[in-house]
């Protein structure tokens, strides 16, 4: 694992709400932390099939864009009784054409589970891949993973995406009812983010 020592780092979002939540889990490591989208780059086509694909293919971009090292995550819910999706197709579930609609995408979710039958509880993971990649190409892969299940009605006005309708495993709330600190400290994007740390920053 290489050591990151460098003092800035590029976020390769757009998402407003991935980069603060990537911001406080940064906080203690004074490294300067700027999003894609405060640069003005454009956001790269996801062509790819799997987490760590799409990861790769942001942080690619970013980095050649930039020059600095970067730091792209791909994530998305995992439904058990809907194979697995919408997996790392979560965000096109809620693309409109006028921008993303994650009520509609949250709707569409649990109708597909009502459809399917899907028997109590519904299980479904918040899955988090990391790649960390610095300018000369190399790069670092992290994975968290966030057991629960979905629930419906919606729950909560915090957090972002699919939030209200995740509930983990342990708690009797959703994502979406949840402080960001409280989410901060179990998400799975917290748990990649903590082994990103221990390898490459502690």
């Amino acid at each position: 694992m290489r050591a990151f020592t460098e003092k800035r780092l590029v976020v390769a979002t757009h998402n407003s709400g991935k980069l603060a939540e990537m911001r406080a889990l940064l906080a203690p490591y004074s490294v300067e932390v700027t999003g894609a989208g405060d640069l003005g780059l454009a956001e790269p086509a996801e062509t790819e099939d799997s987490f760590v694909g799409n990861a790769r293919i942001k942080a690619r971009a970013a980095m050649q864009a930039t020059g600095l090292p970067v730091l792209a995550d791909d994530s998305g819910i995992c439904v058990d009784a809907l194979d697995g999706a919408p997996g790392v197709y979560t965000a096109d579930w809620a693309e409109t054409g006028q921008g993303r609609d994650f009520a509609m995408a949250m709707e569409r979710t649990w109708r597909a589970l009502e459809e399917a039958r899907a028997p109590a509880p519904r299980r479904a993971q918040f899955r988090c891949t990391l790649v960390l990649m610095w300018p000369d190409g190399h790069d670092e892969v992290f994975e968290g993973v966030l057991p629960g299940q979905v629930v419906w009605p919606p729950r909560g006005a915090e957090g972002h995406g699919y939030d209200p309708i995740f509930q983990p495993d342990g708690h009797g709330q959703t994502l979406g009812e949840m402080s960001a600190e409280m989410k901060n400290s179990l998400s799975h994007r917290a748990r990649a983010v903590a082994q990103m740390i221990e390898a490459s920053f502690a």
